[in-house]
């Protein structure tokens, strides 16, 4: 004989709704916050494809570390900027090095600005730099130029795209740019 369901019965057991409620939400704040900090993708070698080859800048125009110009590729946004050591995507001239990235946040596509005020990138973003980055200020991911656009920081998990660079002389040229990883993923 099955045992009548009362109110007194099911009152009993109510606590279990708020403390399965709170599990859950708990649950799913450690696993996104685990996905956004050890989730973050690594830059592997360059994977370009090729394109138009496009002037950019003349080396003397980019007089100090961590000096940017942004230009256009393919129609995407990029920035060219000179970094004080070697990375995978970047070239060399004369001792000095450029890598130039994709302006597209790989997190939802929004803007990527440099960022040199360690104070105010503290302030702001939250995160406190040694060097000038990369950051978009739609949700806060930063990326590190010297680790050839790697997410470090924020809900961005891919690196930024790189672009392909040649030079000719003292004048810095575009060839090419690796593929954009889906948006928001």
């Amino acid at each position: 004989m099955t045992e009548k369901v009362n109110r007194r019965k099911l009152l009993e057991y109510w606590w279990v709704l708020p403390v399965a409620g709170t599990f859950g939400a708990f649950g799913g704040m450690f696993w996104y916050a685990s996905r956004v900090t050890f989730g973050k993708k690594h830059p592997g070698p360059p994977a370009f494809k090729a394109g138009e080859v496009k002037f950019i800048a003349e080396t003397a125009s980019l007089k100090e570390d961590f000096a940017t110009a942004e230009f256009t590729y393919s129609g995407v946004p990029c920035l060219l900027m000179r970094i004080p050591q070697s990375t995978l995507g970047s070239i060399e001239a004369g001792g000095v090095h450029y890598a130039a990235f994709s302006r597209i946040c790989t997190h939802l596509g929004c803007p990527v600005q440099p960022l040199r005020d360690k104070e105010a990138t503290a302030l702001t973003f939250n995160y406190r730099m040694d060097h000038p980055m990369l950051g978009c200020h739609c949700h806060y991911s930063i990326f590190d130029p010297l680790k050839d656009g790697q997410s470090v920081f924020g809900k961005a998990l891919h690196p930024l795209p790189r672009v392909q660079l040649s030079l000719k002389g003292n004048r810095i040229f575009a060839s090419g740019l690796e593929p954009a990883p889906p948006v928001g993923g």
